[in-house]
C-alpha cells in the first residue's frame, strides 16, 4: 500500500481525483478544479479518464479506480460527466470511489423545469457541429506557439492578446492556456534589462498597446522559480528579481497597461480576468 501521508487530525494530505467522461473529459476537468480550488492545504493527484462510452470501458473505468483504492488506502474522488443512463449505471454500480455527477445533478431539475426530457447522448457536449471551432482553436494554438517569449514581431496585429512581463512571470502557461481553452491568439513579450534602460517597451510593440496585458509576480517566488533553472546565478538572485519586477511594473504603470501578479491566482482566474480586462469576444462554447 502507497502511503500519502495525514495531517494532524489523521485526515489525508493529498487526495486522488479522477475526471470521467463519455467525451474529453475537459468539461469534468474544468468544472472540478473550480471546486477544489475552495478547498485549501490539500493536494490532489489528478487523472482524466475520457471517452468512456461503453458499458465495457464504464465497467473498466471503475475496477481501476478501485485499483487506485487499495493502493492508497484512501477512497478516490470521482467527478463524471457520463450522461447516458447505463454507461452512468454500470460505473456507479462497480466503482467504490465518493462519485460526483455533474451533469446528472442538473438534468433531472431541468428537465422538470422546461417539462421536457433531456436525450441523455453520450459525448452530446463535443458534438463536431463545429469544424470551425476546431480549426480556429487549431490556429490559435500554432500561432501561440510560434509568438512564445517575443519569438518573431510578424503577424502581431493578429494577436488577439500580447502578455508581457519579466522571465518566468508566468506569460508562456496562461497564453497556451488562451489558446487551447478559448482559442484566443495570445502572444507574450519578455520585459528585459535592455528595456528598463530605455524605460519604454519593445518598439515592436508601440502599436498594439490596446491588445498588452502585464504579468508581474512577487520577487521572491520569482527567485524560487529561477533557481531551479539556473541555480546560484544573479538571473535568479532575489536582488535582481527584485529589481527586474520593481521596473517592469513601474514600466507598465508609466505605459498605463494594466497587470496583476500570478502569485496566488491560478491560471483561470489569470485568464479570466485578462479576457475581462481587454474585453476579449469568447465564444463560450470554445471552453467546452
Amino acid at each position: 500500500m502507497t502511503s500519502i501521508g495525514t495531517d494532524n487530525q489523521g485526515k489525508p494530505k493529498q487526495r486522488t481525483v479522477f475526471f470521467v467522461s463519455d467525451a474529453t473529459a475537459i468539461t469534468a476537468e474544468t468544472l472540478a478544479n473550480s471546486v477544489l480550488a475552495q478547498f485549501h492545504g490539500l493536494k490532489y493527484q489528478r487523472f482524466r479518464m475520457p471517452f468512456v462510452n461503453t458499458d465495457e470501458k464504464a465497467k473498466a473505468a471503475a475496477l481501476r479506480i478501485n485499483e487506485i483504492e487499495k493502493e492508497t488506502g484512501v477512497r478516490p474522488i470521482v467527478f463524471s460527466t457520463l450522461v447516458a443512463g447505463s454507461l452512468a449505471s454500470t460505473f456507479n454500480e462497480y466503482c467504490n470511489a465518493f462519485v460526483i455527477e455533474l451533469f446528472r445533478s442538473f438534468v433531472g431539475p431541468l428537465e422538470r423545469e422546461l417539462g421536457v426530457p433531456s436525450d441523455h447522448s453520450v459525448g452530446k457536449s463535443h458534438e463536431i457541429g463545429d469544424q470551425d471551432r476546431y480549426n480556429r482553436r487549431i490556429d490559435a494554438i500554432n500561432y501561440t506557439l510560434s509568438h512564445d517569449d517575443g519569438q518573431t514581431n510578424n503577424g502581431l496585429e493578429e494577436a488577439d492578446v500580447i502578455l508581457v512581463g519579466v522571465s518566468r512571470s508566468g506569460k508562456t502557461p496562461t497564453s497556451l492556456y488562451l489558446a487551447m481553452q478559448y482559442g484566443i491568439k495570445a502572444a507574450n513579450y519578455p520585459l528585459i534589462p535592455e528595456d528598463f534602460d530605455r524605460g519604454e517597451l519593445p518598439p515592436a510593440l508601440e502599436s498594439c498597446k490596446g491588445k498588452i496585458f502585464g504579468l508581474s509576480i512577487a520577487p521572491e517566488r520569482l527567485s524560487q522559480i529561477r533557481s531551479e533553472r539556473r541555480p546560484n546565478s544573479r538571473y535568479a538572485s532575489l536582488e535582481n528579481c527584485r529589481y527586474e519586477v520593481y521596473e517592469a511594473e513601474r514600466m507598465m504603470d508609466n505605459e498605463g497597461i494594466k497587470f496583476l501578479s500570478s502569485t496566488t491566482k491560478s491560471i483561470e482566474e489569470i485568464s479570466a480576468t485578462i479576457l475581462l480586462e481587454l474585453k476579449v469576444n469568447v465564444d463560450p462554447m470554445m471552453s467546452m
